[in-house]
């Protein structure tokens, strides 16, 4: 089974119309603006798995900081995964906040819906360190034995629209205020993935998973070596980015990898289906 696990929807209607919305919400304006940013309805995804032979795909809508609007693109999620159940599985967005931000990743969850994120620390202004503010999210997430997915960025390299300077040591202080909760750095976790040669992270980071999305515009092939060298390829989860790019070329790096067959297995898709259950 082969499982995209970062694929970002976006409801028609915000899609035609988002310079409305990009004028109350900062980061979506920033990413909205990019020169590589695309737009895609869910009908979109499933023409591309279809057309690159994936089976499933982990779709989400855009992390804003208004909960109305949050709760506007999980009814989206939510509708298209009800449409496309063998294809499509959903995971909601939320900002931070308090129990409002609980009842909606419960209902989202009572909906079908198998995880929280994609997150942003920086675009929506989480302190991933207030552990009593991250409650209402990390606390259902972890009662609800669901995943939450986070963006994290490298901190080095070049420059680009919604690269964040949210220190590695921030990231690991959040691991370690929840512990027992199952989490998923985006993009390699910036690379924070690389530490687990060091004892007391592998121990903290027990939990810990790392999707590939945009790996093309960042890292070679040897990165999936090095994820190898670590005996971590039971916690990498392909992941593409799209629309901004595609599966396939997203996978480009790891086909030139060199990895054993069972190593491609599991991070195209077995890890993501013993993740979630499926």
């Amino acid at each position: 089974m082969k499982i995209d696990c970062h694929v970002h929807i976006t409801p028609p209607d915000i899609a035609a119309n988002w310079e409305k919305y990009a004028e109350k919400e900062w980061y979506f304006s920033l990413l909205s603006r990019s020169k590589v940013n695309k737009f895609a309805a869910a009908e979109d995804v499933i023409l591309t798995l279809e057309k690159e032979n994936i089976d499933k795909a982990i779709i989400f809508g855009f992390a804003f900081q208004d909960l109305a609007l949050c709760r506007y693109v999980n009814d989206y999620v939510i509708e298209k995964t009800r449409q496309f159940p063998d294809k499509l599985i959903g995971f909601a967005v939320v900002p931070p906040g308090g129990m409002e931000v609980s009842k909606e990743i419960e209902r989202c969850y009572k909906a079908g819906l198998k995880g929280v994120g994609e997150l942003f620390p920086a675009g929506q202004e989480i302190d991933l360190n207030n552990k009593a503010s991250n409650e209402s999210i990390t606390g259902v997430c972890r009662e609800l034995d669901i995943p939450l997915l986070l963006h994290t960025n490298e901190l080095v390299g070049h420059d680009y629209p919604g690269k964040t300077d949210v220190p590695l040591q921030k990231i690991e202080a959040f691991v370690s205020d929840n512990s027992g909760l199952k989490i998923i750095l985006a993009h390699w976790g910036g690379g924070i993935f690389l530490y687990e040669t060091m004892k007391e992270i592998k121990e903290k980071f027990v939990n810990v998973y790392y999707d590939t999305a945009a790996t093309p515009f960042i890292y070679d092939e040897r990165i999936y070596r090095a994820a190898k060298a670590l005996d971590l390829c039971d916690k990498i989860l392909f992941g593409s980015d799209y629309p901004i790019l595609s599966p396939s070329r997203c996978a480009e790096g790891l086909e030139k990898s060199g990895l054993p067959d069972e190593d491609l297995k599991l991070i195209l898709g077995e890890n993501a289906r013993k993740l979630l259950k499926l």
